[in-house]
This record gives C-alpha cells, structure tokens and sequence, in this order.
C-alpha cells in the first residue's frame, strides 16, 4: 500500500525528476565529468556558431551539419531569451525548463478514469538513462511537441494537427504522430499550419530547405543497425573505414551505397505496413474493451419486458446517444490509446530501420512510450520496457565506451548489437500488438460493424482519439 501511494504521489514524482535532473545538469555544465567524449562540444560549438548566422536573417545552408527543418531555428535560437547567461548554460536551462513542461502534461494526463501515472514515471526514469547527452541536443524540445500532439488528440484534434505540423518542421519526425489519429481535422490542421509556416521560411529566410540535399547524400551512421555489417566485415579485411561525415561518424568505403539502399527500401517496407495497418483498422469495428476479450458464458437472465422497445420508437423519440440513433460511419474506430501506440510503433519502425541512430533519437521514443503508458489500455507494455532497456545500453555505447564502437572492437560491436536487437524487438512487438489491438479478426471482409465470433464491440474505458 505504502509503495502504490507513494507511486501516485506527485511529490515522488518530482522529488526523483528533480534529483536526476540536477545530476545531467552538473555533467552538461561540468561541474561533474561523465566519461567519454564531451557530449555538450554540439551546443557550446556548432549550435552557436549556426546562432550566429541566423541571427542575420539566414539559414547555415553553407554548413553541411546543418541537416535540420526550417523550424529547428525557434531551438537553436531559443538561449536569446535568457540574455543574462552564456549560450550554452542557457540552452542547458531551456531544456532541463521544457523537460519539466513534459512531466507536467504527462502527470495531467494519467489523471482520470483509465490512466495512469506510470506514464510520467517512464518520463522521469527514462531520460537520465540516456546521460547527459539527452541536454545537450534540441531533440528535448522537439519530443515536448509530440508529447504535446498526442495528448491533445482526444479533445482538440486541430491542436494537435498544428502542433503534429511545428514538430515536423522541427525534426520531420513527429509528422508520425498523425498516423493513428482518426478524423479529417487532425490531418487539415497539420497540412494547412505545416504549408503555411514552410512558405513563410521559404520566403523570409533564404536556404530554408539546403538540408534535404544534405540528408539524401549522408552514408551509414556507425550505431545504425545497417552498420553492424561493416562493423563485422572490417574483422574480415573489409577495406572500408569511419569518417566523420555530415556531423557525424559513418562508414565509408565499399558496398555501403548497397546497405544505405537496403535501408532506405526497409524504411519503405515500414511505411506501406503503416499505410496498411490504417486502411485495415479503419475498416474495421471500434475499439475492443480490454476486459471483454474471452468473456465468461453466462447462463440466461430473464428480462423483464419494456412496454415499448427502443427500437420500435420513431428516431425523434430514441435517446440521444443511444447506438441505434447514431449512424456507423460516426462511431470512433480508433481509442485515445490507439493514437499514441500508433504513433510509438511508427517512429520505432523508421528509427530501426534508419541510417543514423544517434544516441538523442531515442529521447523520442521515451516520451511516445510515456505517452502511451497513461492509457491503462495500452498495449505497449512490454515496447516500452524494452526501449528503456535499450537507453540504458545507449548510455553505455555513447559517450562511455564510443571509442570501442568507432574502432569496431567485439565489446562495441556486442553493445550496438544489443541495443539494435532490442530496439527491433520492441518494434516487432509493437506492430503485432497494434494490429491485433485494432484490426479485427473476423469482421466480414473488414466492414465497420462487423465483429467476429467471440471479440466484444464494446468500446474502449478511455476516450475516443478524435471526434472525426
């Protein structure tokens, strides 16, 4: 009892956040050294440098690490709000200001019938497992806009359209967030917003998009998955080597065109089983109720006899609400789970899948699992404790023992392959969990409406994800 309370405390919550977050600060501002590499040389350094040049008006589009949508300026040039301190102290405390913003939303959001506060549990766990390089990238800010989009999915959609639009001209990423989110308005809120804030870069901020040239020609990002080939093939007089190439260290030599096509086609892959899975679920009937899987026979109650059914009322007379006055096409086929699972499966297919796997996109991950860990339907139980598993081997390969990594030896070559399988693990997993969650067995040819033998059409215990 005492351990559940103290679960559900607030005070817990940010006792432990606070503790964890003090300790990331006193590494990025030095007061501690983590071992490894300096992670904060991005912020003290490059992101500086890039501060200067749009403080003229213009994007870095000379500078071949600048690899970012337009919109990544708002974080580059976010430390001018706290003028008083360095750039780097003040990118430091932005982050560490929004991190907190996220825990806030997130413990409002377990709050309620059907959610839970382990979500803003996984938040406060699961960033300071990825040291401190977690505040020494802007992929903080971007997860918050995300993390912002889902939870404001069930009761404003076009909220979440537009942020859902910000977020993928922050980091292109977060456009994912859509895809279980059902409705038009969503979907009309992120492609007016986004084509509105893109043609105003366009116009006001000359190279706004240098950096989709400088994405197609990056290579195979040593901590890929597609990398562990080479990893293994330079044990066997493989003639290739690792540069630092676009900002980041990468495979260079022969056959890597080859995998960073493969990659590039497994990418595809993911994204027609996405399209799939939406066509399917949308055909299919609304959500099923966790508790009415394999329901217990029954034997026959009587009943006692209306002395007018509903059915036999005018429509006029029936009861607002009631299922037989509510046409098919209006009932929501997608939970307000639906959504965020959605959303953590789809970014975990392209980031196994990707060419780079830096150590920050998992921070991405961490805030769509917590997320989806405050919906108690949720079926990404055992993908979230896998990516936190895998953060905690991230930590591990960058910075503390990067060097093994870069130089191929058997303990880095074991440490990519550990945090990449997990990573795929959780992926798979989460795909199978999400379409046996909503696309039906046995609906008739997949029409809405139409159940199978043995599955419940009872709607979800949490809120539909949008109203259409």
């Amino acid at each position: 009892m005492v351990a559940r309370s103290a679960g559900r405390s607030p005070v817990w919550l940010v006792a432990v956040w606070g503790a964890t977050r003090l300790l990331l600060l006193l590494f990025v501002l030095k007061v501690l050294v983590f071992p490894g590499p300096d992670v904060t040389s991005d912020v003290s350094v490059i992101y500086r440098d890039w501060y200067e040049v749009l403080r003229t008006g213009a994007f870095p589009s000379a500078d071949v690490t600048w690899q970012y949508p337009p919109a990544a300026a708002f974080a580059i040039l976010s430390p001018a709000l706290l003028p008083f301190l360095s750039y780097a102290t003040a990118f430091f405390v932005l982050v560490c200001a929004v991190d907190a913003a996220v825990l806030a939303l997130l413990w409002r959001a377990g709050r309620g019938s059907g959610r839970s506060l382990r979500g803003a549990w996984v938040w406060v766990v699961g960033v300071p497992l990825l040291g401190p390089t977690v505040y020494a990238r802007y992929d903080l800010m971007v997860t918050a806009v995300a993390v912002a989009a889902l939870l404001a999915a069930g009761r404003h959609p076009r909220v979440a359209g537009a942020l859902a639009a910000v977020g993928a001209l922050l980091k292109v990423w977060p456009a994912l967030v859509l895809v279980g989110m059902g409705g038009r308005r969503p979907w009309v809120a992120a492609a007016v917003g986004g084509a509105g804030l893109a043609g105003l870069f366009a116009v006001t901020m000359p190279g706004a998009f240098a950096f989709l040239t400088f994405q197609r020609e990056r290579g195979v990002e040593v901590e890929s998955l597609g990398a562990l080939v080479f990893h293994m093939a330079r044990h066997f007089g493989w003639e290739g080597g690792v540069l630092l190439n676009y900002g980041s260290m990468e495979f260079l030599g022969p056959h890597v065109d080859t995998v960073s096509t493969v990659s590039m086609g497994l990418s595809a892959a993911a994204f027609g089983w996405l399209l799939l899975w939406r066509v399917r679920a949308a055909r299919s009937p609304g959500p099923r109720s966790p508790r009415s899987r394999s329901p217990e026979p029954q034997p026959p109650q009587p009943q006692p006899q209306p002395p007018e059914s509903s059915e036999s009322r005018p429509p006029e007379s029936r009861p607002p609400g009631s299922r037989s006055s509510r046409p098919p096409s209006s009932r929501s086929r997608f939970a307000a789970h639906t959504a965020a699972d959605a959303a953590f499966v789809a970014v975990l297919l392209f980031t196994v899948t990707s060419r780079v796997i830096s150590p920050q996109y998992l921070v991405w991950l961490v805030g769509l699992a917590a997320v989806c860990r405050c919906f108690r339907a949720s079926r990404m139980r055992i993908p979230v404790a896998l990516v936190l598993a895998a953060s905690l081997v991230t930590v591990l390969e960058f910075p503390f023992l990067f060097a093994d990594v870069v130089a191929s030896t058997p303990l880095g070559i074991a440490l990519l392959a550990v945090r990449n399988g997990l990573l795929v693990a959780a992926a798979l997993v989460g795909a199978r969990a999400l379409w046996r969650d909503t696309v039906r067995r046995g609906s008739a040819g997949g029409r809405p409406g139409a159940s199978g033998p043995g599955i419940s059409r009872a709607p979800s215990a949490d809120s539909p994800a949008t109203a259409g």
